[in-house]
């Protein structure tokens, strides 16, 4: 089988700024709907989940298997983004995506919403994945923190808009209307993008597809994960199922390294593993999408089933999340355009995420709610610091040839650690509920009979399995319910806060390579100065040097933000010049 690829014709001068900005429109477009429709659901999550009757191990899937088609997708999107229209494939991206979310909307109980999670999925893989890679296609990564402020704009509006919105909408009218709020978004954004998404005319040449690594990967990823999200509740982690379960994604995994060690165009090209910045990227992004995804959703939880919030009001309590991550990307992208230099932030950044996971992981039922949101900002700084800007790095130093693969890499394991965190976190947070229900199951009782006819009623609804609509008990039995989930999300956040080390590590291992001035389509160009990282490099003296200073720029830069509650900026007397080497 084959298919049509292309290489890019002598490219033409810089993009002027007016034109940058026309052709971002549908890529931002694109990114509100992304960011809407899978925020403007997840404080109404738990209300959904109730009404469809879904229990605990319901919650999890239904996140889960958005994730797990997202992440299994993603390579795949990636390489036929090396080969095939870029414009074509992210409007397609578009169509899928919503479609899955409308069908959503009619879903009748857990099972259906979880297949029309799988689809809405698939497109979010496509969205995740080509959005990043166009924009190489058109901004240098120099100068892509000078428009990092209108992503951070648009983030603004769906994460912080997304959740209330939800809110209002699931109190107002009913959930079922979150899933189809993002559809006029979508055509607009379809309409943008074929209007003012104009990519270089390129050579039509014919290249084989991998479908066999395809199959592999995608058997491989899917059951492994699919293996982490059923044991413990479907089946015994030490048990025959899982035995086979994970032989068979284990024998499919290493098939597919073989196929893609052989074949002439791998869906992933494991030379990428030989560059230091890609492989160390792809370790700092599964930890990070641990941290992120694997607690992030727990936040809503904890909100309504730990301090009886409503769908709206859970919206507003993680705001301070949501404003760290905003201001953190938006700042951070400005000084790295401006200044050219990256390492500091990041390794900050991985400092913050550490340290807010560790906070969050002290937090109560009844813990201070200006605490919790000094907790939730310390962490959304973490991840707004890092998250993108590993994409960024990668970017830089792969060869423009594997913009595509490399980009969608390393968003393929940051999904992949937040589907697995997702999944193991979740079946963590249910037995924690678990054996808190069990170990409160004297006082339920005692605040149960004390509420006399009426309690029994309350107690079968305790009983059922299904998700509490916990602002809704009796004050004596919600504020024990409410201390089993407070301690419960509390613990998942330790459980994942040692894999934020590993990304402090990862990062300041990085090798400190000065960013490109040049577009994707550029560095393709004859006779273009292509100063990518074909080769692995020296990380010793270097990361020790690099270690020494940005560890003394992020200690500084650590005692700032804690005192003074604001975003530090890197400068002064002791700044070096914008145009010094690293």
């Amino acid at each position: 089988m084959s298919a049509t690829t292309t290489e890019a014709a002598p490219s033409p001068a810089a993009m002027s700024h007016p034109a940058v900005m026309r052709a971002l429109s549908g890529l931002l477009m694109g990114m509100f709907v992304s960011i809407l429709a899978g925020t403007v659901v997840s404080t109404s999550m738990p209300r959904i989940i109730s009404d469809l009757g879904g229990n605990q191990a319901a919650f999890t899937w239904v996140i889960t298997s958005t994730l797990l088609a997202t992440t299994v997708s993603t390579p795949i999107w990636g390489k036929f983004a090396d080969i095939m229209n870029r414009k074509l494939l992210i409007q397609l991206a578009l169509v899928i995506f919503v479609l899955g979310s409308a069908l959503a909307g009619f879903s009748q109980n857990t099972e259906t919403l979880i297949i029309f999670r799988v689809l809405q999925g698939l497109g979010g893989g496509g969205l995740a994945a080509l959005s990043q890679i166009i924009m190489a296609d058109i901004i240098s990564p120099r100068e892509r923190g000078r428009y990092m402020g209108l992503f951070g704009a648009v983030m603004a509006v769906g994460t912080v808009g997304g959740p209330l919105l939800g809110g209002v909408i699931t109190d107002a009218i009913g959930w079922r209307w979150n899933f189809f709020v993002a559809l006029p978004f979508a055509i607009a954004a379809i309409f943008l993008l074929q209007r003012n998404l104009n990519l270089p005319a390129l050579e039509k040449i014919k290249i084989k597809i991998d479908y066999l690594g395809m199959v592999l990967i995608t058997g491989g990823i899917s059951l492994l994960l699919i293996w982490v999200t059923m044991a413990g509740h479907e089946f015994d982690w030490d048990s025959t199922a899982s035995y086979v379960m994970i032989g068979a994604a284990v024998i499919m995994l290493i098939l597919a390294v073989i196929v893609e060690l052989r074949v002439s165009n791998p869906i992933i090209p494991m030379t990428l593993f030989k560059n230091p910045t890609f492989s160390l990227a792809v370790i700092a992004s599964i930890a990070v999408g641990v941290a992120m995804f694997g607690t992030s959703v727990f936040l809503g939880q904890y909100m309504q089933l730990a301090r009886g919030a409503t769908p709206t009001q859970s919206g507003l309590l993680t705001l301070p999340m949501i404003a760290g991550l905003l201001l953190a990307s938006t700042f951070v992208g400005m000084l790295i355009s401006k200044y050219g230099k990256w390492k500091a932030y990041m390794v900050f950044g991985s400092i913050a995420l550490t340290v807010g996971m560790f906070l969050m992981g002290t937090i109560k039922y009844d813990t201070n709610y200006v605490l919790v949101s000094v907790y939730m900002f310390i962490l959304g700084v973490g991840v707004g610091m890092v998250m993108q800007n590993l994409v960024l790095i990668v970017q830089n130093t792969v060869s423009p040839k594997e913009i595509g693969v490399a980009s969608s890499g390393v968003t393929f394991f940051r999904s992949l650690g937040g589907t697995i965190g997702i999944s193991v976190l979740g079946a963590v947070l249910a037995t924690k509920i678990t054996d808190g229900i069990s170990a409160k199951a004297a006082d339920i009782q005692q605040a149960l009979v004390a509420l006399g006819p009426s309690g029994a009623e309350v107690g079968k609804q305790l009983s059922s399995g299904v998700l509490p609509k916990v602002s809704e008990l009796p004050d004596s039995v919600r504020v024990i319910i409410e201390s089993v989930y407070g301690q419960g999300v509390a613990d998942i956040f330790l459980v994942a806060a040692p894999l934020a080390l590993i990304t402090v590590l990862a990062i300041v291992f990085l090798p400190n390579r000065s960013l490109s001035t040049q577009t994707a389509r550029e560095r393709m160009a004859p006779g273009a100065d292509d100063q990518t990282e074909d080769a692995p490099e020296s990380l010793g003296t270097e990361a020790a040097e690099n270690l020494i200073a940005v560890g003394e720029a992020s200690i500084g830069a650590q005692g700032d933000l804690l005192t003074t509650g604001s975003i530090p900026q890197v400068g002064g007397n002791g700044q070096r010049r914008p145009d010094a080497d690293n």
